[in-house]
């Protein structure tokens, strides 16, 4: 019933949480050993820094992760200063982390727990944050004569009193957006309303529309036109240029009045209120439909509920960055627990909602390298000016949770995950995503920090109809969005309800254990090349925990395969060995036979040492 179309991100996460299971189940260190590692780590950056005044070449001792801008200026590496910094860093927060990783007697919430708090502390302490250990901090103060400081103060200080009080970082130049000007400027109209919701109608701009109207339903945290930004990033845009005739529900910005309107509420004058207005002004019984985030959670609560009472007006659905199952539901879930709860649910009884400031930093904190301490530096310490970024805006634009709504979430989700478990009831009525029949197309993204891509797999195993999931490699946005919904939504304007996209190889290159590939599908090509673990995943009855997470294909007499024998000859031999059983991987025919063998064997090896 399940279809996976993986282009490496899905399953680079699931390999990294395999790593983890490694790590967690070896013999674990104790403190003493791990402070005599570190101590031994110092004495070799010591000894390298000594060597390297006498003029050597020496290998670094520490190195950042790939991608860590924090490090990024030359300075950090050709200055021994501020290299031995760095490194002296980079080796003091991997001890700290190894402190948890081998900390024995810890649940898993706890561990979790701990190794956020040791992340944030950190990242905090990184040397990039400081005047006097940041190169390019240092250059920039020197040749402006600390003018960069005190614009710098200035703007904290206007960010403090934009927070009534409290540190509102800005990441993006407000004064260059305003949403009816460059923002949300896809022609429409709000055709319905009532106190939780607007039903927005966009206008065609096609001679002739699908039939069929496609309903979006966004999230209540933040507004709904992430999916409406400038015109050549509007998915909705895209959509009516599709032909669809688009509607999509924009949340009210709750207060005291909303304070006791709880989940089923939220559903029956949402999304059901916006199915009984689309069919009021177009005549139509089914609709199209997709979820964004919460939005998608709701949608498919939805779905179920619908289920349950015989209510088959969606015909199809479409998921973004939606979770289900919140079994893997990332670093969010480290303030979800009884006592973090019930002080949360005694602060929003105060005044009816949760403000969006709250949910604002939580979510930075999940991102704080990226969020947090970057704007620290360039606005405060540097002060430069703010770069105007349309997603930035709304994701600063946020919005309040009423608090039944917010706690019923929070609990039946993030805490007791009654919904992927069957326990969930609304309205009376128990609801049984496995009932839920309608086709559904489900886009996970490999780094998304509230929706795992780990967390949207489990989730697509709990419906009861067909999924496809599809997983992109780079982080989410609404270009990813269509970039991916363009065969689905052609689909839908031939009448169809379902479709299926192969990727293939183009062309494969081996460099060391890595299989770098470029892949394509009838729909197009993705020309930009990439890493991937696994290419492509055509999955039809066999268990997904066997596929994904033990990673043993059975042998042919039923046996577990016998990596050393298999992988024992020429990559061709091993190739010819492996096709017709070994069921893991199987490899388009856009390329040559050489390279399909040699995919299949760089493959197996990696299996083989997992």
């Amino acid at each position: 019933k399940l279809r996976i179309t993986a282009r490496g991100g899905l399953y680079s996460g699931l390999l990294a949480q395999h790593r983890r299971r490694y790590l967690h189940g070896r013999e674990a260190l104790t403190p003493a050993e791990l402070q005599a590692r570190l101590g031994r780590a110092y004495l070799e950056l010591w000894g390298a820094a000594a060597k390297r005044l006498t003029g050597e070449t020496i290998e670094p001792v520490a190195k950042p992760e790939a991608g860590d801008k924090r490090f990024a200026d030359p300075e950090w590496s050709s200055n021994q200063f501020f290299d031995f910094i760095k490194q002296a860093y980079l080796l003091s927060t991997q001890w700290a982390q190894s402190l948890v990783d081998d900390a024995k007697g810890l649940d898993a919430h706890t561990r979790q727990k701990a190794e956020f708090y040791i992340r944030q502390v950190g990242n905090a302490l990184s040397p990039s944050n400081f005047l006097l250990t940041n190169p390019e901090l240092l250059r920039e103060t020197v040749s402006a004569n600390g003018e960069n400081l005190a614009r710098g103060m200035r703007m904290l200080a206007e960010d403090i009193q934009a927070g009534d009080g409290d540190l509102k970082i800005r990441q993006s130049d407000a004064d260059k957006f305003q949403v009816g000007r460059n923002l949300a400027v896809t022609p429409g109209k709000v055709i319905f309303e009532n106190k939780l919701m607007q039903l927005i109608q966009y206008a065609p701009s096609t001679p002739s529309v699908l039939r069929t109207p496609l309903l979006i339903v966004p999230p209540w945290i933040n507004k709904f036109y992430v999916l409406d930004l400038t015109p050549e990033k509007s998915f909705i845009k895209w959509s009516v240029d599709q032909g669809l005739t688009v509607f999509v529900i924009s949340w009210v910005n709750p207060d005291e009045r909303h304070a006791k309107m709880g989940f089923e509420d939220y559903m029956r004058l949402g999304p059901l209120a916006a199915l009984d207005a689309i069919e009021q002004v177009t005549g139509e019984t089914k609709v199209h439909t997709i979820g964004y985030c919460v939005g998608g959670t709701l949608l498919s609560i939805t779905l179920a509920y619908m289920a349950a009472t015989n209510d088959h007006r969606i015909a199809s659905t479409t998921l973004f960055a939606a979770q289900v199952d919140f079994t893997h539901a990332g670093d969010l879930k480290v303030f979800v627990d009884e006592p973090q709860l019930e002080l949360l649910e005694r602060r929003m009884a105060e005044r009816g909602y949760l403000e969006g400031k709250k949910m604002a930093n939580a979510f930075n904190m999940l991102r704080s390298n990226d969020l947090i301490w970057p704007y620290v530096v360039n606005n405060y310490m540097l002060g430069k000016d703010y770069v105007p970024f349309d997603l930035l805006y709304w994701n600063a634009d946020s919005t309040r949770m009423p608090a039944a709504n917010h706690s019923f979430y929070l609990r039946n989700c993030y805490l007791d995950n009654t919904l992927a478990q069957g326990r969930m009831v609304l309205g009376n009525v128990r609801l049984d995503l496995k009932k839920v029949k309608v086709p559904i197309f489900n886009l996970a993204t490999r780094e998304d920090h509230i929706a795992p891509a780990l967390s949207v797999f489990e989730g697509s195993k709990a419906f009861g109809g067909k999924v496809e999931i599809v997983t992109p490699d780079r982080a989410f946005s609404p270009e990813v969005m269509a970039m991916n919904l363009v065969p689905y939504m052609r689909a839908l304007q031939k009448g169809k309800t379902t479709f299926t996209v192969t990727w293939r190889l183009r062309e494969v290159r081996r460099e060391g254990n890595l299989l770098r590939a470029t892949l394509g599908s009838d729909y197009g090509d993705f020309t930009r090349e990439r890493v991937v673990d696994q290419v492509v995943v055509n999955h039809g009855t066999r268990p997904l925990d066997e596929l994904y997470f033990d990673l043993k294909p059975q042998s042919s007499n039923g046996g577990e395969v016998d990596y050393d024998a298999l992988i024992a000859g020429s990559p061709q031999q091993v190739a010819r060995n492996a096709e017709g059983r070994f069921r893991l991987f199987r490899i388009g025919d856009a390329v040559s036979s050489r390279n399909t063998h040699a995919a299949i064997y760089d493959a197996l090896r990696l299996v083989k040492d997992i």
